[in-house]
């Protein structure tokens, strides 16, 4: 509906340029935009005002004269100008009476749009480290990660979802590092533990399945390994000179092994837990091949040859300064290693080199300062910063019996998404999720996520698609044919005020998942089923549907099924289930 009033005021708009009111090359798109208060009518448009000056004229009576050349429309009951020259249209009963059908022959295609126009997005989102288990924080990420790409495959993009598989680096060889040496101590080796090693109990289930599958065969006595290494109170050095003998102790081919089986026993769980939380890729994209196909040397060379990285210490800096960064940033270490940095910039310049038009990373919030630095190393190597969108997800945090539950990532001691899927279920942890934008803090209370009230959101909106199934299969018990029938015919009867309101909430479905996806804001998308299932219930609590008038009945059974199907759209869009019965 906003679509059609947007082309009749653009008829409007050609019709007032041919007369010489405006210059012809200075025909705006007009923005059509929800009136909130329904006595002022249904849309708004300030195209008057905004084209004032260029017509030297009053906003008002401009105005005046663009509703002169509006179009005349069946859509339309009447229009009329308001305050200092809003156009505020009243739509007529016939142009929601046509919306109930068009829902139902659309079904699943309602509300979707290829507004898009096909242009390729790729959205990369969680790529936790696979150091551990997905914990609820990592939860949060893949929730919005999922549904942000969701809704922009509905309005036509092409959306590419991926994991940026880190699979190099320090963290990796601490893994690797705290796996042997739990290994060591199931063969009965007696040793202190790092204190900035992995500590969870997933890292000894790796151990034990070295242990039972390879017995002592990568056993060294615990004299042997701890031999004149530094101090355990200098955490940093003490874990690093591990790695390094661990290294020496295993040789090139079997320390490979441990740290091969320590990632990839991760990374099958990552991938079990997050298949199972219903999200999908269509790539998991490993850091190593950055390296092994020379993209991350490429890279570098890249930025030498524009002049933005030199040399001090023996290391490769580059000049992130120079781009507001408060000081310059290491790309190759003293020893040749290059930085995690440079991986990452040599990714997001394969990214477009991919042919992307667009690419959207959802990172913790805790990487709020790298966002900069990596938009300055894009530019610096010559692709376009604006290209990126950096979407920033705040932690969550749980609440059981109204207290908060206290988490360590490095200890071990948090809550797995794995855990809280089997405590609330996928459904109330997708919705929760995104019930609020991502970079504000979530407290997420699993009591309410549990509960089977109307306090609890999710179950609130599911139970008004079951309710709609329910009235279905009562009306099936008593032998009430309710075969609709098509078109328009009998929604003239829809008259209640109820039902009207229910009427206009249908027709905003298509504008709020439109807006939903450009914006990147899943919120609105459960605002709005929240606000149309409370609608229907009490629709449903005011009004019989089964009523002995064979007309009215038809004409409330197709309401229903009408409102069914978007509630059924929306949840599928956040990733949820419509359930038929509760």
């Amino acid at each position: 509906m906003k679509l059609q009033i947007q082309q009749l005021v653009s008829q409007a708009l050609e019709r007032i340029a041919a007369d010489g009111v405006i210059p012809a090359y200075q025909i705006p798109q007009p923005i059509i935009e929800r009136v909130r208060d329904t006595q002022y009518g249904d849309f708004a448009c300030n195209v008057a005002m905004v084209l004032a000056k260029v017509a030297r004229a009053k906003p008002r009576d401009l105005a005046e004269k663009l509703m002169a050349a509006i179009p005349g429309s069946e859509l339309v009951e009447k229009v009329e100008i308001a305050g200092p020259g809003f156009i505020n249209f009243y739509l007529g009963s016939s142009a929601y009476h046509e919306l109930v059908p068009q829902v139902l022959q659309q079904g699943y295609n309602y509300g979707r749009s290829n507004l898009g126009e096909g242009k390729r997005v790729q959205v990369e989102f969680v790529s936790a480290n696979p150091t551990g288990p997905l914990h609820v924080g990592h939860g949060r990420g893949a929730a919005y990660g999922a549904v942000v790409s969701d809704l922009l495959a509905a309005v036509g993009f092409d959306v590419h979802r991926e994991y940026y598989v880190n699979d190099a680096g320090r963290q990796m060889d601490i893994l690797a590092a705290s796996v042997w040496l739990r290994y060591l101590e199931l063969c009965d080796e007696a040793l202190v533990f790092p204190s900035n090693g992995y500590k969870g109990d997933y890292v000894w289930d790796i151990a034990a399945t070295l242990h039972r599958e390879h017995g002592e065969v990568y056993k060294h006595a615990s004299e042997e390994v701890f031999s004149d290494l530094p101090a355990g109170d200098d955490k940093e050095l003490h874990i690093d000179a591990l790695i390094q003998r661990a290294k020496q102790l295993l040789g090139d081919n079997r320390y490979r092994f441990v740290f091969e089986l320590a990632i990839n026993t991760i990374l099958d769980d990552i991938r079990d837990d997050l298949a199972l939380f219903g999200v999908k890729y269509d790539e998991w994209y490993s850091e190593r091949s950055l390296t092994e196909s020379g993209a991350v040397n490429k890279t570098i060379e890249r930025l030498r040859d524009s002049g933005h990285v030199y040399e001090k210490g023996g290391a490769l800096w580059f000049r992130s300064t120079e781009f507001g960064d408060e000081k310059d940033r290491v790309v190759v270490r003293e020893n040749g290693q290059s930085t995690y940095f440079a991986s990452d910039i040599a990714y997001h310049m394969d990214k477009l080199e991919r042919g992307f038009d667009r690419v959207i990373d959802v990172w913790g919030a805790d990487h709020h300062g790298y966002v900069p630095r990596v938009k300055a190393a894009m530019e610096a190597v010559g692709d376009d910063p604006a290209k990126l969108d950096v979407l920033l997800v705040q932690f969550a945090n749980l609440y059981r019996d109204g207290k908060k539950v206290q988490m360590s990532t490095r200890s071990g001691s948090f809550v797995t998404l794995r855990k809280l899927q089997k405590e609330v279920g996928t459904d109330a942890a997708r919705f929760f999720y995104v019930m609020r934008k991502c970079e504000q803090h979530l407290d997420f209370d699993l009591d309410l996520a549990k509960s089977q009230s109307s306090d609890n959101p999710v179950y609130y909106v599911q139970y008004a698609h079951a309710r709609v199934c329910s009235v279905l299969k009562q009306a099936a018990e008593k032998g009430i044919n309710v075969e609709v029938t098509d078109g328009v015919t009998h929604l003239d009867l829809l008259t209640e005020e109820h039902e009207q309101a229910l009427l206009r909430t249908i027709s905003r479905y298509p504008e709020v998942v439109e807006t939903s996806a450009l914006n990147e804001e899943p919120h609105q998308l459960t605002h709005y089923v929240r606000e149309l299932a409370n609608d229907f219930h009490t629709y449903y609590n005011a009004h019989p549907f089964l009523v002995e008038d064979d007309a009215l009945r038809d004409a409330r059974i197709k309401l229903i099924l009408a409102i069914r199907q978007v509630l059924k759209n929306g949840l599928n869009l956040i990733g949820v289930s419509a359930p038929e019965k509760m």
